[in-house]
């Protein structure tokens, strides 16, 4: 077999992206998982084999219906989207955030959001040849409004991401500094889409999804992985018919695949279910918050999703002892500075939340 000669690589990718790294996800093969915000449970044993007998009779042979209207309309209906509003899909929330980014792309056009946030905000602008402009939060992680409206000011961003609750840190941001933010984008120093990322909603018992109708320059974006369906793929774009009619253009052709659209319905249908999870683990999470609180040197940050930011002495240290300890989190101390010796972890089932909470009392033992 011929070897790949490294000026070839070096001719066609580019430049950039020959000095990133791809996407790490780490092998979690007989570890506790708690780095990846899933939730830990599946659907009862009963509605497993309805799922099962649906998708059996999916018709593989054939493309999915390009539009998905019945995915999209059972959508509108079950997430209360506004009269008046349209969804878009996409193979999870990423696909949709390359999307935005394609689709505005201009030449100099900006992306912007609060950091630490979702890395894939600034990923996929840089793919896309947009410029990212991360603006820092304060230290106790809430919205710096001064900075943002500075900032918007002067960079004049095409699109700026507010997540709703927040990625790595897990707070909501206040209401009144979002809606200063929105109107600003839409005032005469600053004309930007703002895309209020909900991925955590289930968790949060909040949303912008309501005020879509009163703003011309707001998307909200979601995904049912979080809500107990990470393994389909699958993140919709609510706002106006205007705007989604302009995404649609750069949606690839039949990105939401015939599986994923019926489970996707079939979880629709029982979606009670699904927030009934959602409620157990908002109650699991406020055990795990105290019992890591509950350690000397540990400082535990409000979480509004189905996850937990906590500080400690050593990270690198916590981590390598959770993981002996067959615990696996994520260690997010070098995402960005303000998250200093910040490690992350999941909030699971009870029993793995309890298991959690005692090797994590362990690993900070001298």
């Amino acid at each position: 077999m011929s070897a790949v000669e490294p000026s070839l690589i070096e001719r066609i990718i580019r430049d950039d992206v020959r000095a990133m790294g791809a996407y790490h996800v780490p092998d979690s093969h007989g570890l506790v998982k708690l780095d990846a915000m899933e939730n830990p449970y599946r659907l009862p044993a009963e509605l497993r084999e309805q799922l099962a007998a649906r998708l059996g009779e999916v018709a593989l042979n054939r493309y999915p219906v390009p539009s998905s209207e019945a995915l999209r309309a059972k959508l509108k209906t079950v997430m209360q989207v506004p009269a008046g509003m349209d969804v878009l899909l996409g193979n999870g929330s990423d696909e949709i955030i390359s999307m935005l980014a394609l689709a505005a792309a201009k030449p100099g056009a900006k992306v912007m959001a609060p950091v630490p946030g979702f890395v894939m905000y600034a990923m996929s602008a840089q793919f896309a040849g947009l410029q990212f402009v991360g603006v820092p939060l304060r230290a106790d992680f809430t919205l710096d409004r001064a900075a943002m409206l500075a900032a918007m000011a002067e960079h004049q961003p095409a699109i700026i991401y507010l997540a709703y609750p927040n990625n790595p840190t897990g707070n909501l941001f206040d209401a009144d500094d979002m809606e200063a933010i929105v109107r600003a984008a839409q005032g005469e120093a600053c004309n930007s889409l703002v895309v209020v990322d909900e991925a955590y909603q289930p968790f949060a018992q909040h949303s912008w999804m309501p005020r879509l109708v009163e703003f011309g320059n707001l998307l909200v974006m979601r995904t049912v992985s979080k809500l107990g369906l990470a393994g389909i793929r699958l993140g919709y774009l609510a706002g106006a018919p205007e705007w989604l009619a302009q995404l649609d253009k750069v949606r690839p052709p039949y990105n939401v695949n015939v599986l994923t659209e019926a489970a996707a319905l079939f979880a629709l249908e029982h979606v009670s279910v699904l927030d009934e999870q959602a409620a157990q683990l908002r109650a699991e999470r406020a055990r795990v918050a105290d019992g890591m609180a509950a350690q000397p040197g540990v400082t535990v940050f409000p979480s509004a999703a189905n996850f937990v930011l906590a500080r400690v002495p050593d990270a690198a240290q916590a981590f390598d002892r959770l993981l002996a300890r067959k615990v696996l989190i994520k260690n997010v101390s070098k995402m960005h500075p303000l998250l200093a010796n910040c490690l992350r972890v999941t909030v699971s089932t009870p029993e793995e939340n309890a298991q959690f909470l005692e090797a994590f009392a362990a690993s900070l033992q001298d």
